[in-house]
């Protein structure tokens, strides 16, 4: 017998910004990631790349625990799954691929955008980004048929208990 629940809803994940926040010196806070952890996890080769040790563990977590289907949306592509998952304590996640289509989105529109539409086919998703803005919102808002929470992260400070809790909030009943 088929299920009648709708399909969890989609996140789409953005790994600069978001996962690695650019705000402050690698290491500044307590729960990032040492050097030393970096090599355990990826091997000699990842020690000393200079964004890995701005992770925060614990979001690993909090992304596994939300009741969704987590994409990578990445310039990362699939090193995301290569050296940001484990590090996260992650498995292989999909990974939206950049199509064929050379057609560029309207001005102010991401490139991601008209993909993230494109693959969610009306399935309720949530888009953690830290370039998201208004003509994101107004693309996504003409264009999905489906439930839509664009939730733009500080690239500064990265994701906060703030995002998490709005995140959390909308996945308990997206629309």
């Amino acid at each position: 017998m088929e299920s009648l629940e709708p399909p969890l809803p989609l996140l789409y994940l953005d790994v600069d910004g978001p996962l690695i926040p650019f705000g402050g010196p690698p290491g500044r806070q307590p729960e990032h990631l040492t050097e030393r952890r970096i090599r355990e996890v990826l091997g000699a080769e990842a020690a000393g790349h200079p964004l890995l040790a701005r992770i925060d563990p614990r979001h690993g977590a909090r992304i596994a625990a939300l009741p969704c289907r987590p994409v990578w949306a990445t310039t990362w592509q699939h090193e995301a799954n290569t050296c940001v998952a484990p590090l996260l304590g992650l498995p292989p996640l999909p990974v939206l691929e950049e199509e064929g289509d050379d057609a560029e989105p309207p001005y102010g529109v991401h490139w991601k955008t008209p993909l993230l539409v494109e693959h969610a086919d009306g399935t309720a998703f949530a888009w953690l980004d830290d370039e998201i803005g208004a003509a994101d919102r107004a693309w996504v808002a003409a264009r999905h048929a489906g439930p839509a929470l664009l939730l733009r992260v500080d690239p500064q400070l990265g994701l906060t208990e703030e995002d998490f809790t709005v995140l959390e909030e909308w996945l308990r009943g997206p629309g």
